[in-house]
């Protein structure tokens, strides 16, 4: 993949294909029939509602044809790739928050300010809006929203005659020992949570510490904090929180069926709001419910509003209005909200979301409630994923792991880290 996105660089920059300059198409409609496509990546559930959702918007347009790509994850970018270096990249792609950087910084993307006249991008909160930008230029539109939270078992809670702590105003050291409650008041066979081990985890950590995890191109947290993160599952392994180091390192690997939690072995998630309802199907209880993230200082604005995934516009569309048209109607048609659900994440679109908040039950209301909820505690939005680091979620279980296996002390690991990345980063700059 990285040789790939390395050709990409060089051919964007070299203006190569047939895409470079596109993007001064003037942004009108066309007079006549148009086709356009689009690409997403995501299983059978997303495939299906996004066709439906096309089909309304062909009716409402009937001069437009959209040709659907779509793929799983790693072919979705590998396949990208290649479209974009070919100088034929779809004219609406699916983005994710991680390669935004790249693609953006690479001029790939057009700029859809450029694009107003067609596309209304005030249906979303500020913060959230500017993560779609890279350079100043807004290169991608929010398609949805995902917020960290802890997903709580309350039948396994029940079953061990716990209660949780007041989780409005809750600590580190408050959720450490209400989860250590739990796995030995069952023996182990229970255990009580595993600690965050992904980029958006580690995001909130360094916010909680009143550091920044990247400024810029520069990877900003300082090693001590990082080396704190690193060294939290190795903790919670020891004391037995998540069972045990092996334990910890099989739930980190697991699909999401196969995780403690979702095997219903495990009493709290630290997790993305959305993925309530999957776990609760897979635990077999709808008797779930989501708290807030712990804090260091309780009550800070330390959170914010992460894009779930955006659409962007190719740069080297030839049809920029009626793709901007599209990505307007994926994001704030009311019946494309009610098409699409959560299945993206938490609609952007606020009045989309209240919408389907209204109508919705059981663990779909409570994730569609929970942006509410967290409102007191965020804050500004913070710098994307610079180029370089769209690996960040796997480079984090690796040092995670040396340090849970003693293969290194966390602060060695952490001050490792940071000189990965930011080589990284300087290369791809």
């Amino acid at each position: 993949m990285a040789t790939v996105m390395a050709a990409v660089a060089l051919c964007v920059t070299a203006a190569c294909g047939t895409s470079v300059g596109a993007a001064d198409v003037p942004v009108v409609p066309a007079k006549g029939d148009v086709t356009i496509r689009l690409n997403w990546w995501g299983g059978d559930a997303r495939i299906k509602a996004t066709e439906k959702a096309v089909k309304g918007f062909e009716k409402e347009h009937p001069n437009i044809h959209v040709d659907t790509e779509y793929a799983d994850w790693t072919g979705y970018w590998d396949k990208l790739a290649v479209q974009s270096a070919g100088g034929n990249a779809p004219d609406v792609m699916q983005m994710d928050e991680l390669y935004l950087a790249f693609y953006g910084s690479m001029d790939a993307l057009l700029d859809l300010n450029k694009t107003s006249k067609y596309l209304d991008l005030s249906t979303m909160d500020k913060s959230l809006k500017t993560m779609g930008q890279v350079e100043g230029k807004q290169v991608a539109a929010p398609a949805a929203t995902s917020q960290y939270g802890v997903i709580v078992n309350n039948d396994l809670l029940d079953s061990l005659d716990l209660t949780l702590p007041d989780t409005d105003h809750w600590t580190w050291d408050e959720f450490g020992d209400f989860a250590k409650q739990v796995s030995d008041k069952s023996g182990g066979k229970i255990i009580g949570a595993i600690a965050p081990d992904n980029g958006y985890g580690l995001q909130l950590w360094a916010r909680q510490h009143g550091e920044s995890l990247f400024k810029g191109n520069t990877v900003a947290i300082s090693p001590e904090t990082l080396a704190s993160f690193l060294q939290l599952p190795a903790d919670w392994a020891k004391n037995g929180i998540e069972g045990s180091a092996e334990r910890w390192s099989e739930n980190t690997a697991a699909t999401l069926n196969d995780t403690d939690f979702g095997k219903d072995k495990q009493a709290m998630m630290i997790a993305q709001a959305t993925q309530i309802t999957p776990y609760a199907e897979a635990a077999g209880t709808d008797n779930m419910t989501l708290v807030q993230l712990p804090q260091i200082t309780p009550g800070e604005r330390t959170m914010y509003l992460k894009p779930g995934m955006y659409w962007a516009i190719s740069s080297g569309t030839q049809h920029p209005a009626e793709a901007a048209m599209l990505v307007d109607y994926l994001i704030n048609d009311k019946n494309v909200g009610t098409i699409l659900g959560t299945e993206r994440g938490i609609p952007a679109n606020n009045d989309i979301r209240k919408m389907l908040a209204k109508d919705a039950i059981g663990t779909d209301r409570t994730a569609l409630d929970f942006v509410d909820e967290i409102q007191p505690t965020l804050g500004q939005s913070p710098s994307i994923t610079p180029n370089g680091a769209s690996e960040l979620g796997k480079t984090i279980v690796r040092y995670q792991q040396d340090v849970v296996f003693g293969k290194r002390k966390a602060l060695d690991a952490a001050k490792a880290m940071i000189a990965e990345l930011q080589e990284s980063i300087d290369f791809n700059s």
